[in-house]
């Protein structure tokens, strides 16, 4: 497991302070600009200020104060010690699930593929399963069909609903 976690890319410039406009990786806008250190190209930065406008973040770092020195972030990322972070239970970072082998749980030598991505849609996620044949299935990550989820291993144990694979 990585210890730092991707959490935005500095996108473009904000204002003329040195401010820059942040595209967040993580769960909202909001808990971006929480954050009182990031780390950016192999050191923490202190996080001046920060404020969500329009689902992007514009953020103020420490030591870039014209739009000159600000301008030379643009297209950096953004990354975030997941110590900073406290998850509720059976919750999950993303890149903590993606490369996962997802396995049938009523027959464990049964392995369906590799997740491959995960889609917030609101309600629930969605995971992306890459299958052997090369073709993505999709499953919801609800209890129902997610029994386990193994993250030192990298394996996923599901059971998917009736005719969810079937094409």
């Amino acid at each position: 497991m990585e210890q730092l976690l991707e959490t935005g890319k500095i996108v473009t410039l904000h204002a003329l302070k040195g401010e820059v406009k942040v595209e967040p990786w993580c769960d909202s806008p909001e808990l971006l600009a929480e954050f009182d250190e990031l780390y950016l190209d192999g050191r923490w930065v202190k996080v001046e200020r920060a404020r969500v406008q329009k689902r992007m973040v514009i953020m103020k770092l420490e030591g870039y104060d014209t739009p000159e020195e600000a301008s030379k972030l643009i297209g950096k990322i953004l990354y975030l010690d997941r110590d900073q972070l406290e998850l509720d239970e059976g919750t999950y970072f993303i890149a903590d699930l993606i490369g996962m082998k997802v396995i049938d749980a009523d027959d464990p030598e049964k392995v369906y593929g590799t997740l491959t991505q995960v889609s917030e849609t609101g309600a629930n996620d969605i995971y992306h399963i890459l299958f052997a044949d090369g073709k993505t299935r999709y499953i919801p990550a609800i209890p129902q069909v997610v029994i386990s989820t193994d993250v030192e291993n990298k394996v996923m144990t599901i059971r998917p609903l009736e005719g969810l694979f079937e094409i």
